[in-house]
């Protein structure tokens, strides 16, 4: 298992290298970054000498090893508009988003499974249909259309829930204060609920449609079928032999699910003008934050790396014949 796990690990450095430059590229792309940080009377002299100075006179490939040098010490530059590292400011909204994710994903897992499972046992019923029609729809539906339908009917038509607003849970746990996290819990849920179905609902339609096709597979087994004519009760069938066979698909898919959630919040933290890092990388790509960007993505590719990583060890834990691979 450990050498499985190194084997993962030295694969993963290279994955984190591929995303740090083509970003570092796209970055790069739109222009001289000099006149970022100069203010728009500077002359001539004065531009040379900050370009000398921040290294932007190097070539791409000298600014992209230095830049690779600085972050292996932790150093991802000063953000432009907040004047501070831009790593910590990262880390200051990453809570907050680390929040609408585990949120969404438990959403869609709660939800999906069940579905999907109900979909397989009444396989060509109208049951299926509907609920595979419902899960079509969920995969059709734009996330920033549906946001901002739930804030017209939920939030200004039957106030229901907050349209915005963020209440801290995870930030006073990291900072070991458990009861404040606890006693803030039930006031951050209304203002969870809407961005976190909004990016929920087609993760959701997605893993429901996976449980429904992995569960036919199992269901069609011999193993199966050998359970029920030696008179197991059908929830035992179903949830001991033919769901925890089914798992090893959806095991995979759900790992993927949590990393594409967390990449995929940028418009729904918009649209509710919610304090993570994906309104934090939209205004900082509006306003060309070039250290604030590279930040970010090297935060989300880490951690969708290190979510790809566990999903493996997971995989090798429940399959061990992909240890052997």
């Amino acid at each position: 298992m450990w050498i499985f796990i190194a084997r993962r690990l030295f694969q993963s450095i290279f994955v984190i290298l591929g995303v740090t430059l083509l970003s570092f590229i796209a970055l790069h792309m739109g222009g001289d970054p000099t006149y970022l940080y100069v203010s728009e009377l500077a002359s001539t002299e004065e531009i040379a000498k900050i370009r000398h100075a921040l290294g932007f006179d190097q070539p791409l490939h000298v600014q992209y090893l230095t830049f690779l040098g600085n972050l292996v010490q932790g150093d991802l530059g000063m953000s432009l508009g907040y004047k501070t590292s831009a790593l910590h400011v990262v880390l200051e909204r990453f809570p907050a988003t680390i929040e609408l994710t585990v949120a969404a994903f438990s959403i869609a897992i709660i939800f999906a499974v069940p579905l999907g499972v109900v979909a397989a046992l009444y396989r060509g019923t109208v049951i299926d249909g509907g609920i595979m029609t419902l899960a079509m729809f969920g995969q059709s539906i734009p996330s920033f259309w549906l946001g901002i339908m739930m804030i017209l009917v939920m939030g200004l038509g039957l106030s229901w829930f907050p349209i915005s607003g963020h209440v801290p849970v995870l930030m006073p746990l990291l900072e070991g204060d458990f009861m404040l996290a606890l006693s803030n819990l039930p006031k951050a849920i209304p203002y969870l609920i809407m961005p976190a179905v909004t990016i929920a609902l087609f993760s959701l339609s997605r893993t429901a449609r996976l449980v429904r096709s992995s569960m036919l597979e199992v269901l069609g087994q011999d193993f199966v079928r050998t359970a029920r004519a030696k008179g197991a009760p059908e929830l035992q069938v179903v949830l001991h032999h033919a769901l925890r066979n089914a798992w090893l698909p959806v095991v995979t898919m759900l790992g993927l699910e949590f990393g594409f959630l967390l990449s995929g919040v940028v418009v729904v933290e918009t649209i509710f003008s919610w304090p993570g890092v994906g309104r934090l990388v939209f205004n900082a790509i509006n306003q060309r934050d070039i250290p604030l960007v590279q930040a970010s993505v090297v935060i989300f590719s880490f951690t969708f790396v290190m979510l790809n990583l566990l999903v493996d060890i997971i995989y090798a834990r429940l399959d061990p014949r992909i240890r052997l691979g």
